[in-house]
């Protein structure tokens, strides 16, 4: 694996203007996603070009502020998830799936990072 990070995903307080600056900025591409119900929202996917792929969503948490999410990709899941509750970790999003791609969890290290791990779907 050349490189444990997976994916970056963007938590914006203000969605509309982070899309129009990383695209200025940076020339990234973004496509959005209609995410449907029960939290219907919209997701923007952005294309990096050579660089990690990436995505970009309202933050959930009201008071808290845009962040970064990296997701760290793991060969299970549910081990990698046990194991970083073990070493002090608390879990904040619990196993769900991305569809066709793999299943991810959210956790909050001992140290107050959020960090994300995800399993990607074997390919049959």
């Amino acid at each position: 694996m050349a490189s444990p990070i997976s994916y970056l995903e963007l938590h914006s307080t203000a969605p509309a203007a982070a899309k129009q600056f990383y695209a200025q900025l940076f020339g990234w591409k973004m496509s959005d996603v209609a995410v449907p119900a029960p939290q219907p929202f919209t997701y923007t996917e952005i294309d990096t070009g050579e660089g990690i792929p990436a995505g970009l969503m309202p933050e959930m948490h009201a008071g808290a502020a845009s962040h970064w999410l990296a997701y760290i990709r793991v060969a299970d899941l549910d081990e990698a998830t046990k194991k970083a509750q073990e070493l002090g970790a608390k879990v904040l999003r619990p196993r769900a799936e991305v569809k066709g791609e793999g299943f991810f969890s959210v956790l909050l290290d001992p140290s107050g990072a959020q960090v994300g791990l995800f399993e990607k779907t074997q390919a049959r």
